[in-house]
């Protein structure tokens, strides 16, 4: 699946989630759903300085996947999968377990290949007198 058709999926499955834009470790968006681009790049520049940001306060040093920032005006929610990441926000007091499942599952879809439906094996005729 590309990059816009899992952003597609992920607002139409997750009412919580108003925006997200979907990018690379080197901050290129590959997908967003706002209408202005410099907005969901500077989004996006905003997103990894955060989560870089947080990764050096975190105590134990491993490599930081998840993080949620809350206001009073909504959340941000950066997730980090790989080579790439996907930031969203929403209103206040959103499901958070629910909206990281589903920035995840997004990630996740970028990239795969759509299941094919499996073939059909052709059945037997039936022969008359024949006792099956």
């Amino acid at each position: 699946m590309d990059a816009a058709q899992a952003l597609a999926d992920l607002t139409e499955i997750s009412s919580q989630i108003e925006t997200a834009v979907l990018f690379d470790e080197s901050g290129s968006v590959l997908a967003s759903t706002l209408a202005d681009e410099t907005r969901a790049t500077e989004l996006a520049r905003a997103a990894a300085e955060l989560l870089d940001a947080a990764a050096e306060v975190q105590p134990g040093g491993g490599t930081l996947t998840q993080l949620d920032a809350a206001t009073l005006d909504g959340s941000v929610f950066v997730v980090r999968d790989g080579e790439r990441r996907i930031v969203a926000t929403t209103a206040p007091e959103p499901t958070v377990g629910l909206v990281f499942y589903d920035l995840k599952s997004a990630l996740r879809n970028v990239g795969e290949e759509p299941a094919k439906p499996k073939p059909r094996r052709p059945r037997k005729k039936k022969v008359e007198g024949d006792a099956t």
